[in-house]
């Protein structure tokens, strides 16, 4: 027996596996970051092509208003822009000498503690309870880039039982069913 092949005879035969094992390892894991990579590009190309989507809808948006504005004043009137559809309420005070009703209805809103906000639907059940409460909260019609400013420093979503904040789009795109932002 020579040298070389003492030494082989040498090595213990769970080293050679697990040597074996970490090469396929290493070699999945190359593999599924080339796979990554080229799934990130692609979906940077769909979102860089919905935003352009997005920002032509806005611009369209815009130059309708102005369009409908300018009509109205041709003819004499006012243009009034449909009532908005989204309300953020944000709690002000905190629970002393409070109606027992009233607190019910923070709760019913989701305003449990002091500098809480929550987006609602505007229906007439969400302005009665809004009437109602009205000395506790502070509430107005959010534009584009308030909610956006604010999903984006503040927004948290509920993925498997624990608060992750949406700081990027891999958490919902994981996730279809993320929940609580």
């Amino acid at each position: 027996m020579s040298s070389a092949e003492a030494k082989a005879a040498a090595v213990p035969e769970s080293v050679l596996r697990k040597r074996k094992r970490g090469d396929q390892w290493a070699a999945d894991k190359k593999e599924k970051a080339l796979a990554d990579r080229k799934k990130a590009l692609e979906s940077r190309k769909a979102i860089f092509a919905r935003a352009e989507q997005y920002a032509q809808e806005y611009d369209a948006q815009e130059k309708e208003l102005v369009q409908l504005k300018r009509e109205a004043r041709l003819k004499g009137g006012f243009y009034v822009s449909p009532e908005a559809k989204l309300l953020f309420v944000i709690r002000i005070r905190g629970i002393n000498a409070m109606h027992p009703k009233t607190r019910k209805i923070l709760q019913l809103l989701r305003l449990r503690q002091i500098f809480n906000g929550v987006f609602l639907k505007v229906n007439k059940a969400t302005i009665n309870m809004l009437r109602r409460v009205e000395p506790y909260v502070a509430y107005g019609y959010p534009n584009l880039k308030s909610v956006r400013e604010l999903i984006y420093k503040r927004g948290y979503g509920k993925l498997n039982k624990q608060r992750i904040p949406l700081s990027y789009n891999n958490v919902i795109e994981e996730e279809p069913l993320c929940r609580g932002w």
